[in-house]
Parts: structure tokens; C-alpha cells; sequence
């Protein structure tokens, strides 16, 4: 007879339930894993044995095959260890098979038989639940998993407390969600002195998620302004959270079963590969990208970066999602992001100092901003320059707004753009907006679109380019309390499209 226990296999930011199949056979002492399982998968018997030996349960002296359905889906990780091991379990009539036929298992076995966290445990949830059935999973894992309402957890501590909940005789509590957590300690915006007007596109970019690109020498603050972003803006939503939590999950990020309500900040290093940045390599695991959605992402020293990955962001800056291509399946995962870079003019980083700049000055300013594409560059909304602090500014006493200040009137626009697009699903906020419903919201007055129809023709603005100056200047009107985008919105949206190389 065939006794079988589901748990599930990851594809992106999806849980599929998987069908775990032991047979017991005559033959010779054995037991195979089948059902295309990766290393850690096939190592699963070792793990189960060691752990049953732990319980002091022999296995029988009979040919034990595994089964992973459906057999064509790749399974990969240690989560496998619970469910091969439960349905053992009930093949030798230890725990009951109905019981068992019943539950959602994942997690790691350890040789003495203690569960060990895994990732994935709230994707797992949400599978389970649509498909009411119980879930049993690590106790370290299960306050993750609890967050969906709607499932059923209950998370132990050792392979024998498990069993001794499936055969009732010390049934396991139901797990409760871990905390809610909001960072509250942030870099304080009045420590950056000067640079006001690189202090208000931080505004505009955290009130309406515009994406930022900053140029300026080396030391003009364009880190230290980018580091005072996440104090800016707004805490996620719960289903924001819930949304950036199942890409945490998948990634192994959550600990304790911790949700954060605040805004994830990724700044990948420049010498980071396609994979790190979109995601891919080994398991196809989410990259920054996806590790950056509902948040930030902060790319320094932009021109450093590969070309290859430089232009792998075109298409996910525009589509909201990524999808990592592999021979067998396509993996989605979501990634909404800020984008905020900042670069240095040239490669020396001095070209406007004519005692400083090398000898190539001004010609290896083109050269080294143009190792971001003109379609990269039109996606970025505000392009601005961040100039050298004078020396007199860094004298003046503390001063300018702080934070928080600043952060009331972000959450007033997003209110705003909140109510405005209450029934868009997929449109949160004004850099979502397109085709007629930008139109709509951002349609300017008479004076705007003769400006409008001038800057057109003056810059040589590409369709893009035009949506998201109205875009910008739909955010400013926010910040400012207006319902309708007027010439100097646009006026102000418009100066911050500059270009800084001849090729761009």
C-alpha cells in the first residue's frame, strides 16, 4: 500500500503542493528518492534515518522507494526531510495515513531528530490554507507561517513531538504570528547641510515613487542623501508587508517569524553579478531587485556596474515583475522598487575642477556616464546634480528640515494618491499610472500644456520621457494640496530631466 503526505515545491513566490509517495516492496534493503530531487533532496534518506534511529525505530528490511509528484517538477532544499519521514511513518503504521493524507509538512531533519527552520514557510501557509489542510512545520518556522490567517500551523521541536501529534497522544497548540516590527531610528535629513534642491527630489521621489539618479564629485552627499530615504517614506501596508514578506520568506530573511512594516533598503555592491541583481543562479532565488519590492533600492557608483546588468533593469523598472527563465520553468517573482543611483561626473570625479580633472576633461565625462544607455536613463523621473558642499555651508549651524517633517507631507500625498486609486489594483501610486488614467489625473491647464508643447520640442522628449514629467509634476501637486497640475508643477517637473552627456 502507498501512503502519501503533501508539503510543497517553490516557483517564484508561489507554493506548489507536492504528493510525497512511500512504497513499501519485497527485495532487497533499500531506499530511493524519486521524482527528480537535487542533492539535498536525495541526501533526505540519511537525514530520516539517522533521525528515526534517534526514536529508536529500525526501517524494515524491505525495498523503500519515494516518490515526489508530480515527477516532472524539479525539487530542490531540505524541507523534504518532514514529509519523507511522516510517510514512512505511516507506512510502518506508526501514525495514522488519514491523518497524515491530510497535512502540509516541510522542514529539515537533524540526525538526533530536532526540526530545523526552513525558508519558504509562508508561501507554504498560503498553499496549504487554499487548500484547507493543516500545516506542520519547525517550531522556529511557524510563527512565519501563522501570518496567513487562514492556515492551520503547528510547529514542534522534534520529529517526536509530530508524531505524537498525528497519533493524538500530545497534540501540538496552534501557532500564533510572530511580531510586527517599524523602524523608528533614522538618519535625520537636517544633518545634510545644503544641497536643497537635491533635498526636495528626495521628497518628490519618496512621495510618488519616482526613480532618482544623482551626479555630482565625489563627498557632495549623494550617499549620505540616499541613506536618509527610508526615514522618508511611509510604512508598508499589511498587504505590502505581506507581499514584500513572501520574497523574504523563499530567501531565508525572516527570523522568528518577524514581519517588518518598514520599507526594505538593498545597496548591492557594483561588482554584483546578473543573478545577485535580478535573480537566478542555483534554486533561481529571488535577487535584489525582488528583495527591494515596496522599497528601495540603491545602486552607488551606477556607471562601476556591469553593462549587462545595467540593462537587465530596463524591464523590470517597467513591467513591476522579473521572470527568471529557466530550462524547465519560468519563475516570476515582484519587484517594485525606488530605484535611487548616484554616480560620479567622470571617472576621476572632478571634471568641473579644472585644478583637479585629468587630462581627458571633459570628454571622459561622456565617455563614463555613457555606460548607462539612453532607455536607462529616460526611465529614470528626476536627474539631478548633487554639487560640492561649499566649505562656508559646512560652518553654518544645523538647520533645514528634519525628517520627519518632511515625511508628514510624503504620507499626506501618498493618502492622496491612495484614495485616488482605490479602485486600480495593480496602481498604488502616481509612478504607476499610465495610458488614460495618467491622462485623467494629470491632465494640466492651458498654461501647462502650452509649456508642455514647447519642452517637447525643446528637449526632444520621447513618449516616456513626456509621461513622466507629468507623472512628477501629478506628485508635486500632491505635496502641495492641489487637485489639478498647473504650469508651475510642470515647470519644476521638468527641470529635473537634465542630461548629462552628450550621447544621452
Amino acid at each position: 500500500m502507498v501512503t502519501r503526505v503533501h508539503t510543497v515545491a517553490f516557483q517564484g513566490v508561489e507554493a506548489r503542493l507536492v504528493e510525497v509517495q512511500c512504497s513499501l516492496s519485497s527485495g532487497l534493503p533499500a531506499f530511493s528518492i524519486v521524482g527528480l530531487p537535487d542533492k539535498a533532496v536525495s541526501e533526505a534518506r540519511e537525514r530520516v534515518r539517522a533521525a528515526l534511529s534517534a526514536l529508536s525505530i529500525a526501517l524494515p528490511s524491505k525495498r523503500i522507494t519515494v516518490n515526489l509528484s508530480p515527477a516532472d517538477m524539479p525539487k530542490e532544499g531540505s524541507h523534504y526531510d518532514l514529509p519523507i519521514a511522516l510517510a514512512l511513518l505511516a507506512a510502518i503504521d506508526i501514525v495514522p495515513r488519514e491523518t497524515v493524507e491530510e497535512a502540509v509538512a516541510l522542514g529539515e531533519l537533524s540526525l538526533d531528530g530536532r526540526l530545523v527552520g526552513v525558508a519558504g514557510a509562508l508561501p507554504a501557509a498560503m498553499a496549504s490554507a487554499e487548500d484547507d489542510r493543516d500545516m506542520l512545520c519547525p517550531a522556529s518556522s511557524a510563527p512565519e507561517a501563522a501570518w496567513v490567517g487562514a492556515a492551520r500551523v503547528f510547529g514542534a521541536e522534534t520529529l517526536l513531538q509530530v508524531v505524537q501529534h498525528l497519533t493524538g497522544s500530545a497534540p501540538l497548540e496552534r501557532a500564533g504570528p510572530g511580531n510586527a516590527r517599524i523602524e523608528t531610528a533614522f538618519a535625520d535629513l537636517r544633518d545634510v547641510k545644503g544641497q536643497e534642491r537635491a533635498k526636495r527630489a528626495l521628497e518628490i521621489a519618496a512621495a510618488g515613487r519616482h526613480h532618482l539618479l544623482m551626479v555630482g564629485p565625489p563627498g557632495a552627499g549623494k550617499s549620505m542623501l540616499a541613506a536618509r530615504l527610508p526615514g522618508l517614506l511611509p510604512p508598508m501596508s499589511p498587504d505590502e508587508a505581506l507581499e514584500t514578506a513572501m520574497t523574504h520568506s523563499i530567501a531565508g530573511m525572516i527570523r522568528d517569524g518577524e514581519l517588518s512594516l518598514t520599507r526594505p533598503w538593498r545597496d548591492p555592491h557594483h561588482s554584483a553579478s546578473v543573478a545577485a541583481i535580478i535573480g537566478g543562479g542555483r534554486g533561481a532565488r529571488p535577487g535584489e531587485i525582488s528583495l527591494a519590492h515596496n522599497g528601495v533600492l540603491f545602486l552607488d557608483e551606477l556607471p562601476e556596474f556591469s553593462r549587462a546588468v545595467l540593462e537587465s533593469l530596463r524591464q523590470p523598472i517597467e513591467t513591476g515583475e522579473v521572470v527568471v527563465a529557466r530550462a524547465n520553468a519560468h519563475l516570476r517573482y515582484p519587484c517594485r522598487f525606488l530605484l535611487v543611483a548616484a554616480a560620479n561626473p567622470c571617472r576621476c570625479g572632478h571634471m568641473a575642477d579644472a585644478a583637479r580633472a585629468c587630462a581627458r576633461a571633459p570628454a571622459c565625462g561622456a565617455d563614463y556616464l555613457g555606460r548607462i544607455s539612453g532607455p536607462l536613463m529616460d526611465r529614470f523621473d528626476l536627474r539631478i546634480e548633487v554639487p560640492a558642499v561649499d566649505f562656508a555651508d559646512l560652518q553654518l549651524p544645523e538647520g533645514g528640515e528634519s525628517t520627519a517633517s518632511v515625511a508628514s507631507r510624503v504620507l499626506s500625498a501618498r493618502a492622496m494618491q491612495t484614495q485616488r486609486f482605490a479602485g486600480h489594483e495593480k496602481v498604488r501610486v502616481n509612478a504607476d499610472a499610465s495610458g488614460r488614467l495618467l491622462e485623467e489625473i494629470a491632465e494640466p491647464d492651458a498654461e501647462g500644456r502650452n509649456l508642455m508643447s514647447r519642452l517637447a520640442e525643446r528637449m526632444g522628449l520621447s513618449a516616456r520621457g513626456y509621461h513622466r514629467i507629468l507623472r512628477v509634476a501629478r506628485t508635486i501637486a500632491d505635496l502641495e494640496g492641489s487637485e489639478r497640475v498647473r504650469r508651475h508643477h510642470l515647470s519644476e517637473a521638468a527641470s529635473y530631466r537634465l542630461t548629462f552627456a552628450p550621447s544621452l
